[in-house]
Parts: structure tokens; C-alpha cells; sequence
């Protein structure tokens, strides 16, 4: 598991200036909104690595590299969590939230499903539908 509580780059009074990733390509920027309570996730991509930010909120992030013990932690305002290709990983909204995810490779758009395979044995059990 990867991250980071990312920290103003600069700040004055008019508020401050966070660089989420830098010197990063990527193929697209998704905006995540989350009710308390939802799951996302429960899967993992072969080919793209994924940043996930919090813009607004709180989660709960687990994820699992292959052939390892899964991990946990509590996401806020300001983390950064990186799944790299292989990492299953799942978010379960704390409180309403609000996500940013970045990828890298071809989980983007209408290639969405084509590069992210659901588990069978959920990181984060749901009685809802799973998506992104």
C-alpha cells in the first residue's frame, strides 16, 4: 500500500496550492462522489496504475497486493493512495466523500471495463453494485 498525505506546495492568503502528482502522464482524471456508507471498487487492473485523492471526505481504503496480506487505512482531505497494476483495492465512504482518480493505461472512458477485473471475494463486502 502507498500513501501520502499530500501538503501545500504554497500558501498565503488567498489559500493554498496542492500538487497532487507531478511529472505523472496519465489518460484520464475521474471525479468519484460517494454517499456514506458505499463501496467502490473491489477489483484490479492488470495494465493501469491508479492515483486516487480525496478531495472532500473520509474513507476507508484496503488493498491487496498478490499474494499478500491485504492492508487498511483511513483516507481524509488530502491523501493519496496509488494502486499500481495487480493491486486489488476498495474504498468504502465514511462520510460523504469526494474522490479524484488519475490513471495511467486503459481504464479510462469507454475503455473502462476492459482493464478492470471485479473479485470474487470482495476486500470490502457490499450489498450494492460495484463500480469504479
Amino acid at each position: 500500500m502507498q500513501l501520502t498525505s499530500k501538503k501545500p506546495a504554497f500558501a498565503d492568503a488567498r489559500g493554498e496550492i496542492v500538487d497532487i502528482v507531478e511529472k505523472i502522464p496519465f489518460d484520464s482524471l475521474t471525479v468519484i462522489t460517494s454517499r456514506q456508507g458505499a463501496v467502490r471498487g473491489n477489483h484490479y487492473h492488470r495494465e493501469t496504475t491508479q492515483y486516487t485523492f480525496i478531495l472532500a471526505g473520509k474513507c476507508r481504503y484496503r488493498s491487496q497486493k498478490p499474494d499478500q496480506p491485504a492492508e487498511e487505512a483511513i483516507m481524509v482531505k488530502g491523501d493519496l493512495a496509488v494502486s499500481p497494476p495487480l493491486e486489488s483495492h476498495a474504498f468504502e465512504a465514511l462520510e460523504d466523500s469526494v474522490l479524484l482518480a488519475f490513471c495511467q493505461g486503459p481504464r479510462s472512458g469507454s475503455q473502462y471495463e476492459t482493464d478492470t477485473f471485479r473479485l470474487v471475494e470482495p476486500l470490502i463486502p457490499s450489498n450494492e453494485d460495484e463500480g469504479a
